[in-house]
């Protein structure tokens, strides 16, 4: 609303351009698992030369069904699978205010479940050098998560605080290349588990022998880093433009990835451009990932009141997410303009998972189709 304010108040002159953007998506897993359907709203007005705002927000709606984490009655089978569904409202704002050379964003995000609540905000900075042909970045966040537990009927309060650096740089090269570089550092403290996995033992130290399912238990501290690479380069004879980055990224968890994605801008005529794109994203396993916790011998405890984890080693989870796995994401999106002040997009998007151990069934991992349609209005 700040946003709308001031683009209704500030002198025309006085402001560049304005648009509000309205998108719907729908996030759909194979196997009727899990949907998520997203409709957004972002304002984004200038009103002055050196003042931009943007307001976000949007809507989720979740249903379907994901693995809990049991393993399957038989090697190899289907993984048990639990029924969710939850609502999420989100909204985000950020103010940039434009200096002779340097660029400051103040931004500030809450998103709100039935079972979680989380508030973050931002500060970034761009300092330009070299008659604005080299960019320093620099960045600071911080995010304060809470999962509600009365949702739950826990007794007890799990509370999360992360913080975030980023320092990077971006060098135009020549009037059609650019390249991006930055190292962002982050640390996570509070609890990390997630409160609907399980895990399946017959070594709970309460009654060794019995077939049990007890919650998972991760640490209660992940420190992690990442390294960037981005190249953006125009290719003018074929009226066309290419987007291509790569991702390095650790944490204490003991979880390598690499991603590589690469999106291409092709003009069609004045008013269409066609995008397709394609990520592939790879990771090693969580050092507390386990398929068979008998197997390994850990030794699993149901901690204080029942309710969750210990936090206390020894760590363990049948997450899928923490095994070792790759994800491949190919879509394509077109925009049209249709008119000066209406631009009109779409796009659809194939997902895919697949599990690299050996030992973790492939029923536990997915394939997606991602629909989106939106439009946005220019003034």
């Amino acid at each position: 609303m700040l946003g709308l304010v001031l683009m209704l108040v500030a002198p025309r002159a006085a402001r560049a351009e304005d648009t509000l953007a309205w998108k719907d998506q729908s996030f759909q897993e194979s196997d009727n698992r899990i949907r998520v359907d997203t409709n957004y709203l972002q304002l984004d007005s200038d009103p002055t030369t050196a003042l931009h705002v943007k307001v976000m927000g949007l809507i989720d709606s979740i249903a379907g069904a994901t693995p809990t984490g049991e393993k399957a009655p038989v090697p190899g089978g289907q993984v048990p699978l639990a029924t969710m569904h939850d609502r999420r409202k989100a909204w985000n704002a950020d103010l940039t205010q434009q200096f002779e050379r340097v660029s400051l964003s103040l931004g500030f995000a809450t998103s709100r479940e039935s079972d979680y609540f989380s508030n973050g905000w931002s500060l970034n900075g761009v300092i330009d050098f070299n008659q604005k042909n080299t960019s320093l970045l620099l960045g600071y966040g911080r995010a304060d998560d809470r999962i509600n537990e009365e949702k739950l009927g826990w007794t007890v309060t799990r509370p999360k605080r992360s913080n975030d650096f980023l320092v990077g740089v971006n060098q135009l090269i020549d009037a059609n290349t650019s390249v991006t570089a930055n190292v962002s550092l982050g640390q996570a403290r509070g609890y990390m588990s997630d409160p609907y996995k399980i895990v399946s033992t017959t070594l709970l130290d309460l009654d060794p022998g019995t077939y049990y399912t007890v919650p998972e238990n991760r640490p209660m501290e992940r420190n992690k880093g990442s390294l960037f690479l981005g190249l953006n380069r125009n290719v003018d004879a074929w009226h066309g433009a290419v987007e291509a980055s790569y991702r390095y990224y650790h944490d204490s968890f003991g979880i390598n990835s690499n991603t590589f994605s690469v999106l291409w801008l092709q003009k069609l005529g004045e008013h269409v451009t066609l995008q397709p794109f394609v990520r592939y994203y790879r990771q090693t396993a969580a050092d507390f990932y386990y398929v068979d916790l008998d197997k390994a011998g850990i030794v699993t405890s149901y901690g204080p009141l029942g309710e969750t984890g210990t936090g206390r080693a020894p760590y363990y989870s049948s997450d899928y997410r923490l095994s070792y796995m790759r994800t491949v994401d190919a879509g394509l999106k077109v925009v049209w303009q249709v008119r000066r002040w209406l631009e009109v997009n779409a796009a659809y998007d194939r997902y895919g998972s697949r599990g690299l151990d050996h030992v973790t069934p492939q029923s536990a991992f997915f394939a997606a189709n991602v629909f989106t349609f939106g439009f946005k209005l220019i003034h």
